[in-house]
């Protein structure tokens, strides 16, 4: 086996000096499926090579906390990446996530090296992607270099591997994997839920996020049957609706019988589910996030969440006042898709105030950038129920989001609507 470049037993230790040089771009693996092992090999080594630039497209890890001896750039503020934003040590770069493979092959997102985290091989030497496929084949066919992370507790999941051939370096560990547990569900999220819930039939195909909205969600629909998932990401909720005999992806336009995902972000539970589950099949995010295949699926309900909407269906999933907190990731992807599905929907849920209730997410005025433009938005819900805006006018569709809105906030947003509600726009 050959580590390092050259014949000597693998090991956890890898001398980054002699692989990267200096000015390199790192695109790294991302989310629960960070190589965490070589990401402190290069916070520890870094000082050592000058001009380093680094990209993550989410981090779930403790492991980019003091980064200082290179730079970071990230799709957006997302899991521990959120506090560097703060700080001044995480660069944005807005993009969508279906962008970032096509970046990196057009050189627009440099790719000098490519730090993966990958299983085991199998019986004919191929190793899974695991957790993270999304933009994995993207790096490894562009970099100059590509180290790879083999950790024998990563599930050997279908669809997305790499040949032995195509790593020049390999460090094997065995080590936990960088695990997000389920949110705690209050009033507010159950409530979302409910409403969000009655838009999802019998074999409708599910796209969610993770977090307390998304699993109360996901709690709800246990009498339903034949559901199908196509999703960017998915937790440790699929585990359960599929046990419950909801899940069964049965009446799927494509891919029938196939759970489609380009993420696994939960826990060990569902990493075990999905460890050789030939109905689980890992894809990179041209196929998930792709518009020509989301198309062909009907009755694709999509679930997204927001920072604010204003009062013509503006949606801000980024930026909360002067903090920058959220990103693009694949909203207006799966937005347009679910909008335009075949007896689908698209909804963006969101509480209706934030800062203890002092705040109104429903606002005349957005605080942040336009995430998904007031033209694609079709349903918002929060706990006050569900305002369908596609089709209807701007006066109308203030009508309606103020109607859900926290009813503390209604009056106002009557009054500063005013000018919409005469003028008609």
């Amino acid at each position: 086996m050959t580590v390092n470049g050259t014949d000597a037993p693998l090991t956890a230790e890898i001398d980054l000096t002699r692989i990267l040089r200096p000015g390199d771009h790192i695109v790294v693996g991302q989310a629960c499926g960070e190589p965490t092992t070589l990401i402190e090999s290069l916070i520890a080594q870094s000082h050592a090579i000058p001009g380093l630039t680094v990209f993550v497209a989410t981090s779930f890890s403790d492991a980019f906390t003091a980064t200082k001896n290179f730079t970071l750039s990230s799709m957006g503020a997302i899991g521990s990446l959120r506090p560097l934003t703060k700080t001044g040590d995480l660069q944005i770069i807005p993009c969508h996530v279906g962008q970032i493979g096509p970046m990196i092959e057009s050189g627009q997102l440099r790719c000098d090296a490519a730090f993966v985290q990958v299983s085991a091989p199998d019986s004919s030497g191929r190793h899974s992607c695991g957790l993270i496929t999304d933009h994995v084949r993207s790096a490894v066919s562009c970099a100059r270099v590509v180290v790879a992370e083999v950790n024998n507790r990563v599930p050997f999941t279908f669809g997305e591997a790499l040949d032995r051939d195509e790593m020049d370096h390999v460090v094997e560990v065995s080590r936990p994997l960088v695990e997000v547990a389920s949110a705690p569900v209050g009033e507010i999220d159950a409530a979302i839920a409910g409403h969000a819930a009655a838009f999802i039939d019998d074999g409708a195909v599910l796209q969610m996020g993770v977090g307390a909205v998304p699993d109360a969600m996901l709690r709800l629909l246990h009498d339903r049957t034949d559901l199908g998932v196509h999703s960017g990401m998915v937790g440790d909720g699929l585990v359960d609706l599929v046990e419950s005999g909801a899940v069964t992806n049965a009446r799927k336009t494509i891919d029938r019988g196939m759970t489609i995902t380009g993420a696994l972000i939960g826990t060990r539970r569902l990493y075990d589910f999905a460890d050789r589950n030939d109905s689980l099949r890992m894809c990179a995010a041209s196929y998930t996030h792709d518009a020509g295949v989301m198309a062909r699926l009907d009755c694709l309900v999509t679930i997204n969440s927001a920072m604010e909407v204003d009062l013509t269906g503006q949606v801000n999933a980024e930026q909360s006042g002067n903090a920058y907190v959220g990103g693009t990731g694949g909203q207006v992807d799966f937005v347009r898709a679910g909008a335009r599905s075949r007896g689908g929907h698209a909804l963006i849920a969101l509480p209706s105030t934030a800062k203890r209730g002092t705040v109104s997410r429903i606002t005349t005025l957005l605080s942040g950038p336009v995430t998904t433009a007031r033209s694609d938005v079709d349903v918002i819900v929060t706990e006050f129920g569900a305002a369908q805006l596609a089709g209807q006018t701007l006066a109308e569709r203030a009508r309606r989001l103020i109607g859900i809105a926290h009813p503390d906030f209604r009056e106002d947003l009557e009054r500063e609507a005013h000018s919409i509600l005469q003028r008609g726009f």
